[in-house]
């Protein structure tokens, strides 16, 4: 079975294919804000699609973490990550720096998980 959440002609927001769940590249909504407010802005829609999707954070196989400049932001944005990963299982994961679609995304997370 293959379920697709918030699809536009561009992509699908989450898709449920049997247990596995993919979302994919989650930006912050609120760019104004420093790294760490747009890190818990990513991983505050991680939970809610993970949770529209039928699964949890404890369930995350693979994230993949853009950063805009991980020179500059790559502690801090482990710090945010590390609270909201706090007594969960650690995911694998894999960090970057990429030129992200606007000058103000600082981050961006792509999500591989299992229901």
């Amino acid at each position: 079975m293959l379920t697709r959440f918030e699809s536009n002609d561009k992509l699908s927001r989450v898709v449920v294919h049997g247990d596995s769940v993919y979302l994919s590249g989650l930006t912050p909504s609120d760019r104004t804000g420093g790294i760490r407010d747009q890190v818990a802005q990513v991983l505050g829609k991680i939970d809610h699609h993970l949770t529209q999707a039928g699964t949890d954070r404890s369930r995350i196989l693979f994230v993949q973490i853009w950063l805009k400049d991980i020179a500059r932001d790559f502690d801090e944005m482990n710090r945010v990550w590390s609270r909201w990963l706090s007594n969960t299982p650690a995911p694998a994961r894999a960090t970057g720096e990429v030129a992200l679609a606007h000058p103000d995304i600082l981050v961006e997370m792509i999500v591989t998980a299992t229901r």
